[in-house]
């Protein structure tokens, strides 16, 4: 998986998050299983900022995570705080396929990367859904070197 170095234009969407004390393991280091919830509420931060789903989401539509795929690549101490860049790397008919990275915000140093793939799911009617058309919004999308790699 790519292992990007930190570069503010790399992905379209940006969130912080803090490392809380109780998100140490035994070593002060962030525990691994903490990660997948970063990294959610990374997408979710993102998806609250597109019109497209965000209209949606009121009206019992929501992305249900089918798999990801995560890998560390340094550790995480305490105090601190995370920058999680998040893009789309491509869409589907009712599927996105998502690439993050999560980056230290005091030294920029790489943490971890992760590819996501989600399922657009219409609650009431328990199945997967259409996604709302996004392709004229290219912002949302990685650039090309990360979408090459």
């Amino acid at each position: 998986m790519l292992k990007p170095a930190y570069q503010q234009n790399l992905f379209p969407h940006w969130t912080s998050i803090p490392i809380r004390f109780r998100d140490l393991d035994p070593l002060n280091h962030v525990n691994n299983a903490l990660f997948s919830t970063y990294y959610e509420e990374a997408r979710i931060k993102f998806i609250q900022r597109v019109p497209e789903f965000s209209n949606q989401l009121d009206e019992g539509f929501s992305f249900v995570l089918a798999n990801i795929r995560i890998n560390f690549v340094n550790p995480a101490e305490y105090p601190g705080e995370l920058l999680i860049g998040t893009g789309i790397r491509s869409t589907g008919n009712t599927s996105i396929s998502s690439f993050q990275a999560i980056y230290t915000e005091e030294d920029k140093t790489l943490v971890s990367v992760a590819e996501a793939h989600g399922v657009w799911f219409d609650l009431n009617k328990q199945r997967p859904s259409k996604l709302p058309d996004i392709s004229q919004r290219e912002k949302l999308f990685l650039p090309k070197e990360i979408l090459d790699s």
